[in-house]
């Protein structure tokens, strides 16, 4: 055999022509490029919280508003206890001191006793020593002095919160006698107890009286 044997002509056409590519420096086939959505660079992605993180957030509003709303509690009720508070001063010593003293006066027992037991009158369950000892103080006082007012109140002296001692002067009348006013000083122990002065104790600074 001689030389190569040739190949039969494709009966064939080619279906798809080669893609020319235009020389560089030529217009594309588009008259203009493709205007964008946004003038300008896309904006990044909106990061959108997960719904677990939403429940936390929506949580610790609650939390936070509970909060605020204990504090605004406490605050408001400690503002009106403190404006309830009792303190002694020179006015709610007088009070109360003048109380006793017109207690002692009238022969009011229970009034004496309640002050005389420090705060433990409504705890006893026999009374009869705290009433007979009421009935001794208060008619020794009578036997003293007809009428007592307290006119000042000299020193207080301060052991604790809800405890003082209280030196004052008090303007009496002595019993039986025709003679005039005389003022005295005496001393007053003073406890607050439910928001209340007692008077646990009265002792005048005059010797050889009661």
């Amino acid at each position: 055999m001689a030389g190569p044997i040739p190949y039969p002509e494709s009966p064939y056409p080619e279906s798809t022509p080669q893609q020319r590519f235009a020389p560089t420096g030529m217009r594309p086939p588009y008259p203009g490029a493709v205007p964008s959505a946004y003038p300008g660079t896309l904006p990044p992605p909106v990061n959108y919280p997960s719904p677990r993180r939403r429940r936390r957030v929506v949580v610790l509003g609650v939390v936070v508003v509970a909060l605020i709303a204990a504090v605004v509690a406490v605050i408001v009720v400690a503002g009106r206890r403190g404006g309830d508070a009792v303190t002694v001063t020179d006015a709610s010593a007088t009070t109360a001191i003048q109380g006793y003293l017109d207690a002692l006066s009238r022969g009011d027992d229970e009034t004496v006793a309640r002050n005389n037991s420090c705060g433990f009158y409504d705890a006893v369950t026999d009374r009869r020593s705290d009433m007979t000892l009421a009935n001794l103080t208060s008619d020794a006082f009578r036997r003293q002095y007809g009428q007592v007012k307290v006119t000042s109140i000299d020193k207080i002296v301060t052991w604790s919160p809800t405890q003082s001692q209280v030196l004052f002067t008090m303007r009496a009348t002595p019993a039986g006698r025709n003679q005039g006013e005389v003022e005295r000083q005496g001393i007053a122990q003073l406890l607050i107890q439910d928001r209340t002065i007692l008077v646990c104790s009265y002792l005048p600074r005059n010797a050889g009286q009661f």
